[in-house]
Parts: C-alpha cells; structure tokens; sequence
C-alpha cells in the first residue's frame, strides 16, 4: 500500500517563541511612543490657561486710570481696592483669585507676579510698562505678557 506523506503543517516551538519576542518589541515599541505623546498632551491647556490668566489681568489693569489715586490696602490676593494702574505693582499670588479675592480652586496650581513701571513707549513719555508672570510650578512653565498703559485719558 503506497501512502502519500503530506508536508508537515503548523508552527514549531522555536518559530512560535521567536514570533512572541517580535511581537512583545513591536508592541513595547508602540507603547512607549504612545507613552510619551500622551504623556505632554496636557501641556497645550497649561499654556492656554497661564495665557488667559495673564490676558485677563492685563485687561484688567489696563482699563484702570493711569494717575495715581489714593486706596485702602488690599487684603490677601483681592484687587477690588486697587483704582489705578500703579496699585497692581508688586501685586503677587499663589492661586488665581477673583478681583474679591475669591479663590478659584481650578487655578490653585497657578501663580502670578505683576510689575508696572514708567518707560517710554514709542516718544511717550506718560508710559506705564506692565508685565505679568504666570506660572506652574508643578510642569516648570512659566509665561510673561507685557503691556503697556499710556496717559491718554485722564
């Protein structure tokens, strides 16, 4: 009786273990990558908060007259007393508060630092220069926005 040897079929052991070791690297590859895109995504809402932060309160100051008024002193990181632009110098917090001082608990990671100083802006003289620091100390960014308030309107 003549059989008919078929040609083996399937996977031998040492073709089975090598085709887990490409797939385990292959698959260790792609997770790193992921790993490490994922792990900066949130650095774009950082940087948009520190912008609107900083944004807001140069608005903020700017729209305030530019002669020096008398004020009462602020309490804690409150701005509501603050009626020049002067006033905000050396203003600093940890935490982003509301003009009231109000603590806003989705901005606790953030703090900020205002400066104002008189300069001249383009050959005007009445020039306030006002820079604004925002930072997170927690993803080591930090974001400056300068502005300027002329005398204008008194």
């Amino acid at each position: 009786m003549w059989t008919e040897r078929r040609p083996p079929r399937g996977f031998t052991l040492p073709e089975v273990i090598i085709a887990i070791v490409v797939v385990g690297v292959g698959l260790a590859g792609v997770l790193l990558a992921l790993r490490t895109a994922t792990g900066r995504s949130g650095d774009p809402v950082v940087q948009r908060q520190m912008q609107a932060i900083a944004q807001e309160l140069l608005e903020e100051i700017q729209l305030k007259p530019y002669a020096p008024a008398a004020n009462s002193a602020a309490a804690g990181c409150a701005r509501d007393t603050f009626n020049d632009v002067s006033d905000y110098h050396g203003h600093a917090s940890t935490g982003i508060c509301a003009v009231d001082g109000t603590v806003i608990p989705a901005l606790a990671g953030y703090s900020l630092s205002v400066s104002v100083s008189t300069g001249t802006l383009a050959g005007v003289a009445a020039a306030k220069r006002i820079v604004i620091t925002v930072s997170q100390p927690a993803s080591g960014q930090s974001l400056q926005l300068v502005g300027w308030r002329t005398d204008y309107a008194s």
